[in-house]
């Protein structure tokens, strides 16, 4: 029998989260060296990660943190809810959010690349997934610059990890203020920050559906420059910030929240699990 012991099954396991029969087996097959035991099941790992590639990963979690002047926030999918809701992987959705904030990642495969303490970012993603059996994915990423930031997560399900997160980026001294617009983007899920930010071929198209259907409603030719001004505005409230009636207060406007509270807000990210 190869020369290892009991208390180095266990530290194998503790290291790697791997079950007691491979752990042994990957032990005897390197002659009781722990390091190369963990290759070797790193290595079947990654073997079983290739054959799960095609799988899809509908569940997940999102995550934030603050590095310097920017926030990242992440989506980090995997197949299954059980999976999303375990101790492991909400730690890892933790530390790859952590790892790709400070490397100042600002996409995808920036962030993969990142470094984690002796790895990177793809690769600790990578041996927590062949740990836990699943195809895991970081899915996207995003880095919001600013002075200030309050970050919102909320959990749709008292049992799984944060499914929606919302960062938003401000300057002014008024967090609470700040933390209730956050609170606002994740269930508004606005696409802009004002209406200025709206692509202009995005609101040319908008002003010829809604002056279509002006017209088709017998609208007098009169009446439609007002009329289809009106209607761009509604537009607008469904997907810039700015412009949408605050959640608290539908009688206020976002806009006007922020002044009145003395904050100007600079920048957003809402990421929803799937979405």
């Amino acid at each position: 029998m190869a020369d290892f012991s009991l208390e180095d099954l266990k530290t194998l396991r503790e290291r790697l989260g791997t079950g007691m029969v491979e752990t042994k087996n990957a032990l005897v097959e390197a002659g009781g060296d722990l390091e190369k035991a963990t290759e070797l099941l790193r290595l079947r790992g990654a073997k079983s990660n290739a054959k799960r590639s095609d799988r899809s990963t509908s569940e997940g979690l999102i995550a934030a943190k603050t590095a310097g002047s920017a926030t990242t926030i992440i989506e980090l999918a995997c197949e299954t809810d059980f999976v999303a809701k375990s101790d492991k992987f909400v730690a890892l959705g933790e530390a790859v959010a952590a790892a790709v904030a400070e490397s100042g990642a600002s996409t995808v495969e920036e962030g993969l690349a990142a470094s984690a303490g002796s790895s990177t970012v793809e690769q600790l993603i990578s041996d927590e997934a062949a740990i836990l059996g699943e195809k895991f994915e970081l899915r996207r990423l995003t880095k919001v610059e600013g002075e200030s930031f309050e970050i919102y997560m909320h959990r749709t399900n008292k049992d799984l990890p944060p499914q929606v997160g919302v960062v938003v980026a401000y300057s002014g001294d008024d967090a609470e203020t700040a933390r209730g617009i956050a609170q606002h983007i994740s269930f508004a899920a606005p696409s802009y920050l004002s209406r200025e930010d709206v692509p202009a071929d995005d609101v040319e198209n908008e002003r010829r559906i809604v002056e279509e259907i002006s017209r088709g409603e017998g609208k007098p030719d009169a009446a439609l420059p007002k009329i289809v001004e009106g209607r761009l505005g509604a537009f607008f409230k469904q997907v810039a910030l700015l412009d949408q009636d605050y959640a608290r207060d539908n009688k206020l406007s976002i806009a006007k929240v922020a002044a009145d509270a003395g904050i100007t807000v600079t920048g957003f990210a809402r990421f929803k699990v799937g979405a």
